[in-house]
């Protein structure tokens, strides 16, 4: 490289951290809502292919989590919730329009439907100031077509958030490329580390922006989106996390068939650096909570932590999601803040089967704010609120593959099921049954009773609630007769 274009890289690189800067400290041409200034702020922590199992609090003798066990010791632990399409885009475009996957992001590198409003409208109607963070996932962009970090996601295709600093898809952490803004204050630069590091640290400069308002007088909720990549693969982090874990010591999950030499080799070097991408996340955690501290915003503030989908790590002898496995469909989802006594919030750990499109309505509910018509799913803010428990909450959740991406170590079928809030699990491909377990005494799915005649009055129960569901959302699937 010449100097001259070290130069004009050098300011470029300086110029973007500046429009970073300014967006990321909340500036915003909208006037303040004065009347808001009491209303709670929210913060979504979004990791990518995190398992529900791989936390401290839920037994995982691997995993270091203490900070966000410490949020889920305050706070409520949903314990079942589900990624009811466990893949990046369905999912995504499920969690921030609060639509079934087929009724709105079919597949992966499929496109948020155009109009479709998300759930940062209904924050701003309500006086919030909106931002989104990181991976984005929702353009259409196809790989095969050129590095998705490469492109720009134009600005009416970034949900309607006022602040967006991101990219679409990038499977990179230490060569992570974000952008925003748009016009003369577009900007377009590599993250200086690793990516989860890199944006809290935009997040933490948004934080602090929000509390310099508030103590200016100038104060305004906030709905804020951190959205990084790990612990999805490549399974990297920073070396002081990756040497704190020895694949021949770490603990695999009773259903990884050990015996196939290739199997447990594959498992135990990917989990060595997916439980260190994991630590690193949680650290993280821990710095955004200070930020919060110091803004003195700690005591207003919802922090919703979840994932898209988890990760099979030789379970079953598979690998990564899209199956229906538990190892697949089980997220972590956590709502906590400070000391749940006051501003009545409540703790607890809860067995709720909260599906993607519930997570829209229930961070809603925690502010007040009621979910829009076009939303479907239920909204759960009474397990951390005090307010009376909605009066339905469905006994089941819905899961789909709609379009199969056709990658390896993948289901490429399509298929629908349903997990019951007693412990059934039922999951078939068109018109034949796959997969039926018995979760309660089967935890770890050993046992596929789907073809025993013992269990047909089981079988053809749960089918008629999965045609139920079908139905209800206004789906189109062949499920078998019994």
């Amino acid at each position: 490289m010449n100097r001259r274009t070290f130069l004009q890289q050098s300011a470029t690189a300086l110029g973007a951290a500046a429009a970073v800067e300014r967006v990321s400290e909340g500036q915003s041409a909208d006037s303040p809502h004065p009347e808001a200034s009491d209303k709670p702020n929210v913060i979504w922590l979004m990791a990518d292919q995190w398992r529900g199992q791989a936390l401290g609090c839920t037994g995982d003798a691997n995993a270091h989590t203490p900070n966000i066990d410490n949020l889920s010791n305050l706070g409520v632990n949903f314990t079942s919730a589900v990624s009811g399409f466990p893949l990046c885009c369905p999912f995504r475009g499920s969690l921030l329009a609060g639509r079934y996957p087929h009724a709105c992001v079919a597949g992966h590198e499929y496109p948020l439907p155009e109009g479709q409003p998300t759930i940062a409208q209904p924050f701003k109607e309500a006086g919030y100031r909106t931002a989104y963070f990181g991976k984005w996932h929702l353009a259409g962009f196809k790989e095969s077509e050129g590095r998705s970090a490469m492109r720009i996601v134009p600005p009416g295709k970034r949900g309607g958030f006022d602040t967006w600093v991101g990219y679409d898809n990038n499977n990179s952490q230490w060569d992570c490329w974000v952008h925003g803004g748009e016009g003369t204050e577009a900007f377009h630069y590599r993250l200086p580390g690793y990516e989860t590091d890199e944006l809290t640290n935009v997040l933490i400069r948004y934080i602090r922006g929000a509390g310099g308002k508030a103590r200016a007088g100038n104060a305004q909720p906030f709905f804020a989106v951190l959205s990084v990549q790990p612990p999805h693969d490549p399974y990297v982090a920073p070396d002081q996390f990756l040497g704190r874990y020895n694949p021949a010591q770490l603990e695999l999950r009773p259903n990884v068939p050990v015996a196939i030499r290739s199997v447990n080799e594959t498992a135990r070097r990917d989990l060595a650096g997916y439980y260190a991408m994991i630590e690193n996340f949680d650290w993280n955690v821990a710095r955004i909570r200070e930020a919060l501290e110091e803004s003195g915003l700690s005591l207003n503030t919802h922090l919703v932590f979840f994932s898209d989908h988890g990760d099979m790590h030789g379970s079953q002898g598979l690998y990564r999601k899209t199956n229906p496995y538990e190892e697949s469909i089980r997220i972590p989802f956590v709502i906590g803040g400070e000391i749940p006594r006051y501003h009545g919030r409540k703790s607890g750990r809860f067995p709720v089967l909260l599906n993607h499109v519930d997570i829209a309505p229930t961070t809603l509910g925690l502010c007040g704010i009621p979910k829009p018509d076009w939303m479907v799913g239920t909204d759960y803010s009474h397990y951390r609120l005090q307010k009376p428990e909605s009066p339905t909450e469905p006994d089941s959740a819905y899961l789909q593959c709609v379009v199969p991406t056709g990658h390896h170590n993948s289901i490429n079928k399509p298929y629908r099921g349903i997990v019951t809030r007693d412990g059934w699990k039922y999951v078939c491909f068109q018109g034949v049954s796959w997969l039926m377990f018995n979760l309660s005494e089967d935890p770890y799915e050993m046992r596929n009773l789907a073809h025993n005649s013992r269990y047909r009055a089981e079988r053809e129960k749960l089918i008629g609630r999965l045609k139920q569901w079908i139905a209800d959302t206004a789906d189109r699937f062949e499920v078998p007769a019994d």
